[in-house]
């Protein structure tokens, strides 16, 4: 399936792209502070402690299977079995009352289409989380078709998969794919898979984004609309 339209296509640093790739939590929706709330809490009640900074820092852009994984780490056991039913469940009620979408991506969004470029979002997140965090924002129909999971593939982010598949669906050329990430391990994996990453570092610092594969930073998403001239 490709959804990109007519022949446009969009320009940074003097180079042709088919078109962009969102991350959806931070980058699409004000989701992180959200998630890692609730998250600290939970881990805080299982004898973890942690606050929403440190949830922040440690779990942000990973998977859940990963997060299980370092939550199993640092307990040195494996939580308990409700700890992720739990989770979803609080999460999707906060999403739905408290998010909202990041600042500038509308513009951008409304930008990208009219000048006709295709664009999707490629999360570590479920398609439910995403249906719920892009529905509650008022960006879910725009994404219709265009949505990719990490439960799509068989790796999640650093890993390339998820980027991959998600150009192919899209009809992009991986080389020609500018791919917008707010975390060091959404970096990586779009910058193994070829493309083009601009670090969006609104919570994680520039330099850290930069390490990890992004060419470019900002951190207003305003600033992107002159740096990709169509």
């Amino acid at each position: 399936m490709t959804t990109t339209t007519g022949g446009a296509s969009l320009r940074f640093r003097g180079e042709r792209y088919d078109g962009v790739i969102f991350d959806c939590d931070g980058v699409l929706v004000d989701s992180e502070r959200i998630t890692s709330r609730v998250w600290a809490g939970l881990l805080t009640e299982i004898g973890l402690p942690t606050t929403t900074e440190q949830s922040l820092a440690t779990y942000l852009g990973n998977s859940m299977g990963r997060c299980l994984e370092i939550v199993t780490e640092q307990l040195g056991r494996r939580p308990p079995d409700t700890l992720l039913p739990r989770f979803y469940d609080e999460v999707k009620v906060a999403l739905a009352s408290e998010v909202t979408p990041v600042e500038g991506i509308v513009a951008l969004l409304d930008a990208l289409d009219a000048a006709g470029i295709g664009y999707g979002v490629a999360s570590n997140g479920e398609h439910e989380k995403m249906r719920t965090t892009l529905g509650a924002t008022g960006l879910l129909a725009r994404f219709e078709g265009r949505r990719f999971s990490a439960m799509d593939v068989a790796r999640p982010k650093p890993a390339p998969d998820l980027f991959l598949h998600a150009a192919e669906a899209l009809g992009f050329e991986p080389g020609r794919t500018i791919v917008v990430e707010d975390s060091p391990l959404g970096v990586q994996g779009a910058h193994a898979a070829g493309m083009t990453v601009i670090g969006y570092a609104e919570l994680v610092a520039p330099d850290r984004l930069r390490a990890a594969g992004a060419v470019h930073t900002v951190d207003q998403l305003r600033a992107l609309l002159p740096l990709i001239a169509t």
